[in-house]
Parts: C-alpha cells; structure tokens; sequence
C-alpha cells in the first residue's frame, strides 16, 4: 500500500495501489492548496495586462483613423490596405481595396501566432481558464483533454502562424524604412525611434519562438555537421530563454506605437523631427 500526502493534523492515508506499486487514485486532500505564498498575483497580472489588451486592440482596431501621419504607419494597420495612407507609400497592388477598418483583417496573423505561442499558451490557460492557476493548486476543471481536441487542437497550427509572422516583421521593417523618407527628403523623428524599438522587439520576439529555435536545429542529429546551423541555434537558444519577457515587451510596445501615432495624427502631442 502506498501512502499519501498527509493532511493538517491528520496521519497519512493509505490508497490502493496497483500491482506495479504505484497509486491508482489521487490523494486525499481536501486542502485546495498548502501553498503559502501570494500564487494568485502571476495569473492576475497576466488577466489584467492581456485584457487591457484585448480592450485596446478593439478600440483601436473600431477607430479605423489616425494611424498614418508623416511617413508614420501604427503596426496595427501595415500594410496599409486603404487609401487613406499617402499615395508613395503604399503598394499600388495593397491600397485602396479594402473599405473596412484593416485593422480586423491584419490582426488576425500576428493574434493568431501570439494566441498559438507556448508561453502565452501558459499564460491564458492560468490567467483566463484556471487550468491550473498555478503549480500546486487545483484546476478549475474535472476533465483535462490537453491540446488534442477541438479548440485547443488549433494550437499544433503554431509553426505555420511562425512563417506568417516573419513575413509581417519584413513589412514592418519595410514601413521603419520608410519613415525615414518624406516627401523625398531625409526624415528623422521621435516617432521614427519608436517605430524602430517596435520592430527590434518584434523581431526579437518571434526569433526567440520555440518553433523557430526547432527549425533551425531541432532536428539536427549532429550539431558538428552543421556548424553555422548550431551557432543560430546557439543564439535563438539564449533568445528563447527570454520569450516571457520579449513576448510581453513587445505586446506592450505595439500598443505604444500606435498610441504615439494616434496622438500625433489627431494634434494631441507634437512629434519632434527634423528633415533636410
């Protein structure tokens, strides 16, 4: 017979076991957790910062307005799918298509790459579901499926989100270049270098994504084999060890950018540049 973890005050209790030794029930404790820390601020914090947002994205995704000032395009809306940017800047074959706030339309790529990512996989099933809210404490369900049934079976669809979210870092790279250029003239502001923040931690982020640190050498069998290989991966190895921290920096930056570009583009602040 094997013993379980004892409650407060009580002996351990023994539960049958099978023939291999081990335990074939859960232990008997009524306790939700021992625990003794402040375990339910992670989770809340995650509640709070994703919600918050959720609620801007929305907001601004609505606004469908004041998302292009100067040679500044917000994130939320590149590639610029409507005539409402300046004619030089967006593709003949992009622009002026699409009536509708892009906002809905654009979102749905780096959403769906961020929705499928592994640590913000951790984050929402603790902050938003409960499953569990914390190591040590009960979940919130009697049944646990893991990912292999509909919905959460669309999170396997993460490499591919990975290959779309590098396509949207080469546009936002694309829109930082050409900040720096209006009405053929060199252009440099302060809304150039928060553009440029945004898209060095977007670029960071997704290259510390664990998808992409196993296409560059998960499957390597030999890492002296492939020596420049193993060095990327090396790379994106210390990269990855920092998604919480690269995956919420970014995700509040984006906001930023776009925040900065609103109040810029409806006359709220003064953005400080120069052009020679």
């Amino acid at each position: 017979m094997a013993l379980t973890t004892p409650q407060r005050g009580r002996e351990p209790v023994a539960a049958p076991t099978a023939p291999s030794g081990r335990s074939t029930t859960r232990a008997a404790i009524k306790a939700r957790t021992y625990r003794k820390d402040r375990w339910w601020v992670p989770p809340l914090v995650q509640f709070l910062g994703l919600m918050a947002f959720i609620v801007y994205g929305t907001v601004a995704a609505f606004r469908n307005a004041h998302y292009f000032t100067y040679s500044y395009l917000s994130p939320f809306y590149s590639p610029c799918l409507t005539d409402r940017c300046v004619d030089h800047y967006t593709p003949e074959f992009l622009g002026g298509w699409w009536h509708f706030s892009p906002a809905f339309l654009i979102l749905i790529f780096p959403l769906g790459f961020r929705f499928t990512c592994y640590y913000y996989r951790k984050a929402y099933y603790r902050a938003f579901w409960l499953s569990p809210p914390a190591c040590a404490v009960p979940d919130a369900h009697r049944k646990y499926t893991g990912e292999s049934r509909f919905p959460l079976l669309i999170q396997n669809i993460h490499r591919y989100f990975f290959y779309i979210a590098f396509l949207f870092g080469i546009l936002l790279t694309y829109d930082l270049g050409r900040s720096f250029e209006l009405d053929g003239h060199f252009f440099i502001g302060v809304g150039t270098a928060v553009l440029a923040i945004n898209v060095a931690l977007i670029w960071i982020y997704t290259l510390s994504c664990h998808s992409c640190r196993h296409i560059i050498g998960g499957q390597l069998k030999s890492f002296s084999k492939h020596p420049m290989r193993y060095r990327y991966w090396k790379f994106v190895s210390k990269l990855n060890a920092r998604h919480m921290l690269l995956a919420w920096l970014s995700l509040v930056w984006i906001g930023v950018a776009d925040l900065y570009i609103w109040l810029v583009s409806n006359g709220t602040i003064t953005d400080y540049h120069w052009i020679s």
